[in-house]
């Protein structure tokens, strides 16, 4: 059996991780999760011959530690963070404690069995936009927010980790990704959220903004790619879509999805870390994929469908548009 570990594995991407990796019998799959952002409720509701969760702060070694030499991992995903523009903005230095963890998961890999560890980096350490699309090899790292820091240290150690140790890496620099669990903090939820309700859609600034969407599926085929056809082994990939898109256009195309009477309020500019324009070079992605990805309106019909969203709640914006 190949023993995988995941860390933040109750939050959105690690979730979905955690759950396609379970689907196959050979493999088993601890996940841990302080459960500071993440959600229980999001665990794979599968039953658990193959996999448990353990609650666990991986920023404390007294804590990770154990479980790391316990189970002598394969492989292992670290997507454990503090995650959120706005919540990281707010807790800087919570989000520097999370360079501990990068530490405790790369010091307890090198001891142990570990042969590759999946580090989930960010588009934020690119900064603002000195081209587009942003590139892994070309595109210069500006970002002086906490966060884009603690990342670009993250990606720093795991090719130190490398050079020392010879221990094998592969990082994912995560673009905006969207799906049916993700938090309700997040943009495309938020706006379903509102809209649903017929509530106020909250946009930042003039909304002209722009971003890439990614559909959670298309992220996590591209990642489980990387390692079933070992692929971008002690390299770097760019995970996001590729259709730019504003943040008031997508607040729009919410509220004709949902045939919802909300209006679109516009709030003060965030103070840092809301980037004008925000677009991947995705080609190696798609070329790993090697197919189309899931566009955005077609996203969100199936964050609808398959989301956390009560029907009747639908039913109201549909009587009362009308």
């Amino acid at each position: 059996m190949v023993k995988y570990l995941v860390t933040g594995g109750s939050g959105f991407i690690g979730s979905a991780i955690a759950e396609k990796l379970i689907l196959d019998k050979n493999n088993y799959v601890v996940i841990v999760d302080d459960l500071s952002t993440g959600d229980i409720g999001k665990l794979p509701e599968l039953p658990k011959d193959n996999w448990r969760f353990i609650k666990c702060d991986v920023n404390d070694y007294s804590e990770i530690a154990p479980i790391m030499t316990s189970y002598q991992f394969d492989y292992v995903f670290h997507f454990a963070a503090l995650v959120g523009v706005q919540r990281t903005q707010e807790n800087p230095v919570k989000v520097l404690k999370d360079i501990d963890g990068i530490k405790n998961i790369l010091g307890l890999s090198k001891n142990t069995t570990v042969k590759r560890i999946f580090f989930s980096s960010s588009s934020e350490i690119y900064g603002d936009p000195v081209e587009v699309p942003q590139n892994v090899y070309t595109t210069p790292l500006n970002s002086r927010l906490p966060y884009a820091i603690v990342k670009n240290v993250g990606e720093a150690f795991m090719r130190s980790y490398k050079q020392e140790f010879d221990l094998d890496y592969t990082i994912f620099r995560f673009f905006n990704t969207y799906g049916p669990k993700q938090s309700k903090d997040f943009v495309i939820s938020k706006f379903i959220l509102a809209a649903i309700n017929n509530e106020d859609i909250t946009i930042y600034g003039d909304g002209k903004q722009t971003r890439t969407f990614c559909y959670i599926d298309d992220n996590v085929d591209a990642c489980l790619k990387t390692l079933t056809d070992n692929q971008f082994l002690n390299d770097v990939i760019n995970i996001g879509g590729n259709f730019e898109i504003s943040i008031l256009q997508i607040a729009e195309l919410v509220i004709k999805l949902t045939n919802s009477n909300s209006k679109i309020v516009y709030l003060d500019p965030l103070k840092d870390g809301d980037m004008r324009r925000r677009q991947p070079d995705n080609s190696d992605m798609k070329l790993l994929l090697g197919r189309k990805l899931i566009v955005v309106e077609e996203g969100i019909k199936k964050v609808l469908k398959e989301g956390l969203f009560e029907l009747k709640d639908f039913e109201i914006c549909k009587k009362s548009k009308a």
